[in-house]
């Protein structure tokens, strides 16, 4: 008769496996927890939405929070080397991704208005644990072409790209200088990713241009790629 397994081993099982029915449905809701919350993260960027529905917003973003920093720590007592999850790249993303939220409330005061920016926009990095979930992505799309794949892939990376460079020249730039919510800010990473440049929206501070310059050269770049 098998040994009866501990919490901790069914845990791991669970979180780290992915080839159960128990850890995909684990796996599935992780996903849409984080795209709803990044989603959430944009829309109480802005303003109007805010104004209106900010303090169900930080409800929400509260419960996220909450969520994965429970998914954080079961992780780490699951994990077989503690240490080793701690310091990879996934561990420091996981808990990055929920010290913003707790960062945000050692400065209310309007005079720490830009780090307070910077933790909440910090939360966009969130999509980055979506990273650890394309393996599966290609298990299940095994039936289409390796060019379908690579494409799926491709676009999934940029879309990444786009949303973590729009959240940061939102924190760079702010209201002040156009880029008023991290969605119009996304839209000014794509415009510049791809090259178009209409030049609605600009940069105007030396660290935004020098971010606007590096993703023009990356816009190139990625242009190569499905042609390569």
């Amino acid at each position: 008769m098998a040994a009866k397994r501990t919490f901790r081993e069914v845990a791991r099982h669970i979180i780290f496996d992915s080839s159960t029915i128990p850890s995909k449905l684990f796996d599935l809701c992780l996903i849409g927890a984080i795209c709803a919350s990044v989603l959430v993260v944009m829309l109480d960027s802005v303003a109007p939405l805010h104004k209106l529905y900010g303090e169900s917003l930080y409800v929400l973003e509260w419960f996220f929070t909450v969520l994965f920093t429970l998914e954080y720590f079961l992780r780490l007592y699951a994990a077989k080397s503690r240490m080793r999850y701690a310091t990879s790249f996934f561990g420091l993303i996981d808990l990055l991704s929920i010290l913003p939220t707790y960062f945000s409330i050692l400065f209310p005061g309007a005079q720490y208005f830009l780090i307070v920016r910077f933790f909440r926009v910090l939360r966009i990095f969130r999509l980055l644990k979506l990273m650890t979930f394309v393996r599966e992505a290609d298990f299940v799309t095994a039936s289409i072409r390796a060019s379908g794949r690579k494409i799926m892939v491709f676009l999934f990376f940029v879309l990444v790209l786009v949303s973590i460079v729009g959240a940061i020249m939102y924190m760079i730039e702010g209201p002040e200088n156009g880029f008023r919510s991290i969605p119009e800010s996304i839209y000014w990473a794509i415009v510049t990713v791809t090259t178009v440049g209409y030049g609605d929206i600009s940069p105007q501070t030396p660290a935004g241009r020098f971010l606007a310059a590096l993703l023009m050269i990356t816009g190139y770049s990625i242009i190569a790629v499905p042609t390569g």
